[in-house]
């Protein structure tokens, strides 16, 4: 079995699907590896790091495409449509396939009899926390949300006391406490903010309070709050409506504020209204994780930095792809250990258990359809 790793096409993207430390376990289980010229550079990791651990170097991605039985990328499905002309019946595409609205490119994938298979549909069980690819983003993004924000406030985030007199520390709230929000906490924490939380999720209070953090309690708290994969469920907009209220004193009140309520496939809620922004004081930080599905923040624009009255609000896309040496890293690991759990010890090769819950979640297209029904009813697909 030969597997290849694509040079990334995506604008900003800077991230690789395999680091050159992972290749050993993958021809370990019997692969060969190509990879295509200058896939690794953008995140750190040149062609002779590749080459040192076995693996050949292609010239393009059509000439890895060639030779590979699996192609591995970061950025995968509708952002690869380079490589229909390129893929091959029984060919295996893996990367992030933003299976969540319907695409050419996904009937040409099922009409050519291509399987693909998409890392953010991993279930969240215990067996497939090493492969958690969303949960590996969302851990860098909160870390640079807090990074964003202390950079762009006008204001230290400790206390400080000097001869000159005392600063005081800023405050921060984090709205959405999933493993961004977390990390942002923990980040903003350490930098020395006072920082609060909020979670339509009761459950996650003491996971905050471990961080050194304040929960925002609201009486709208739900325990049906939570679908059975972890993430916060999607609420009616009257749910919303009195959420909204009872932030704004807290919102107010805040020098930053930290947003990440995404849900997979979702429009992001409106959690942040231009009424709060403008009830925050000029030079306050806004930084909207959600931006990329609409975003939290009713002024926030994905790729940009909007002033309104004053408050900066920072809608960072592709975040995590700004620390791609360690977001490369954390991905490899993820997208190496589920093809380990693929590979067939005897036949060295790439099998996939149709039974097997993970391989279930995460196959898009396999064998001239596309079988699961709920990423089928995403792409507007036949069965």
């Amino acid at each position: 079995m030969i597997i290849g790793v694509l040079k990334e096409t995506a604008a900003n993207e800077h991230r690789v699907a395999v680091v050159p430390a992972h290749l050993p376990s993958l021809t370990k289980a019997g692969a060969s590896i190509v990879v295509q010229a200058g896939a690794g550079i953008a995140a750190g990791y040149p062609d002779q790091q590749y080459q040192d651990k076995g693996a050949e170097i292609a010239a393009d991605a059509a000439a890895v495409a060639a030779k590979a039985d699996v192609l591995l990328m970061v950025q995968s499905g509708a952002a690869r449509a380079d490589l229909v002309d390129s893929v091959k019946q029984g060919q295996v595409l893996v990367g992030m396939m933003d299976p969540y609205q319907p695409n050419d490119v996904f009937s040409s994938f099922v009409s050519k009899g291509v399987t693909t298979l998409s890392m953010e549909l991993m279930p969240r069980i215990t067996r497939a926390q090493s492969m958690d690819v969303l949960s590996s983003m969302a851990n860098l993004a909160g870390y640079k949300a807090a990074l964003l924000a202390a950079d762009n406030l006008p204001k230290m985030f400790p206390m400080m006391m000097t001869a000159a007199g005392t600063i005081t520390p800023a405050k921060v709230f984090v709205i959405g406490v999933g493993v961004a929000g977390l990390q942002a906490i923990a980040t903003t924490k350490r930098l020395g903010a006072v920082v609060s939380a909020y979670d339509i999720r009761p459950a996650v209070k003491d996971q905050v309070l471990s961080l050194g953090a304040k929960f925002v309690e609201m009486e709208l708290d739900s325990d049906t709050a939570e679908d059975s994969g972890g993430y916060a469920r999607e609420m009616d907009e009257e749910f919303y409506r009195k959420q909204r209220e009872l932030m704004k004193s807290v919102i107010a009140e805040s020098d930053v504020v930290i947003t990440t309520a995404a849900i997979p496939g979702k429009q992001s809620p409106v959690l942040v209204t231009t009424e709060m922004v403008e009830a925050m004081a000029p030079g306050s930080v806004i930084v909207d994780l959600a931006v990329e599905r609409g975003g939290n923040v009713e002024p926030s624009k994905p790729g940009e930095t909007v002033n309104h009255n004053g408050v900066s609000i920072i809608g960072p896309v592709n975040i995590a792809s700004t620390l791609s040496y360690n977001a490369s890293q954390l991905y490899s690991k993820n997208i190496t250990t589920y093809l380990l759990s693929l590979i067939d010890k005897e036949s060295k090769q790439l099998t996939l258990n149709m039974e097997d819950e993970i391989v279930q979640a995460t196959v898009v297209t396999h064998q001239g359809v596309a079988p699961n029904e709920r990423t089928r009813e995403w792409l507007g697909l036949q069965a």
